[in-house]
């Protein structure tokens, strides 16, 4: 059985679902773009090949088996994406709790049927059918959790907001003894510079009191405000709208002094230098085009 054990962002990472981009299938007709970077690159002819994410993959598994970390990758759905693999299930504490996420992406959980086998059923959890949620919301940090939801009335007209309110105050019930705090994100299904898809494409907290955040990701400088109080202004590291664009705040901790990063975001990768992390650079940038990174693509199971 797998003991299931996630209370944070950072602790030492023992186990791991990676998602796989073999098969991934043809390019996506325009219309059935999830999101608007995928759809930039649809039209741009740009769209990213499955040989080179694959190997892109291949990097960041060999970066897992360098310390040590076990990794269960998803068996394979023939010409379907299988790479964003934080977004269908999230662990908090010893719960693995199932996305509520676009119907068009349901079949991806089936691929880790093994895995799931493995699971003590009494914790495993289902959020009701109109609590919208995807992991990459999701960020449990000791005490408390944060999520990026979006709270406006016309939140069904957006096919970039993901996680709703409903979702928020049901993950509440779940774990009454945590604090749950939640951020408005800026949403467009069109410009993906001027979309936060998830919390971790605008914000992460990383090891020794650090974080990466984007202003401009928030609707509420508020509840930015908040963050930027809570880790400390002198902690904080701001990325620019083309760093958001990029994914920049998309790395992923494998402890509190090492963290996998894109080997392109140069000015990030010398501030996390600067302040003491070991930084494993891989290439991630075909990737990146489907608005998602490293922590997009990965589930953490265990961390110690």
């Amino acid at each position: 059985m797998i003991k299931l054990n996630i209370n944070d962002e950072i602790s030492r990472l023992r186990a791991v679902v990676l998602g796989t981009a073999v098969s991934n299938g043809p390019t996506p007709k325009l219309q059935d773009a999830y999101d608007p970077k995928s759809a930039e690159h649809i039209k741009a002819g740009t769209y990213p090949v499955e040989a080179d994410m694959v190997k892109e993959m291949e990097s960041v598994a060999a970066v897992f088996k360098k310390y040590g970390v076990t990794v269960y990758r998803p068996d394979v759905i023939k010409d379907y994406n299988q790479i964003f693999a934080r977004d269908i299930a999230f662990v908090i504490e010893d719960k693995f709790i199932y996305g509520n996420i676009l119907e068009d992406r349901s079949k991806e959980i089936d691929a880790l049927d093994y895995v799931i086998d493995q699971i003590d059923d009494s914790k495993i959890i289902e959020f009701p059918e109109d609590a919208h949620i995807e992991g990459g919301d999701v960020m449990p940090w000791g005490d408390y959790i944060f999520v990026g939801t979006f709270k406006d009335k016309d939140y069904r007209k957006y096919i970039t907001a993901r996680t709703n309110m409903e979702a928020v105050v049901y993950l509440q019930e779940i774990f009454p003894h945590k604090k749950v705090v939640s951020f408005s994100l800026k949403k467009s299904n069109f410009d993906p510079r001027e979309n936060a898809l998830h919390l971790d494409c605008c914000f992460q907290p990383l090891g020794r009191g650090k974080a990466i955040i984007h202003k401009e990701g928030f609707l509420i400088e508020e509840e930015y405000e908040w963050l930027v109080n809570f880790f400390g202004k002198e902690n904080c590291f701001h990325i620019t709208k083309d760093e958001m664009y990029h994914m920049n705040s998309n790395i992923f901790s494998i402890s509190p002094e090492v963290v996998i990063s894109e080997k392109n975001f140069i000015r990030l990768n010398t501030w996390l230098r600067k302040e003491g992390f070991t930084v494993e650079e891989v290439p991630y940038a075909e990737i990146a085009k489907q608005e998602g990174l490293l922590r997009c693509s990965t589930m953490p199971l265990i961390r110690d």
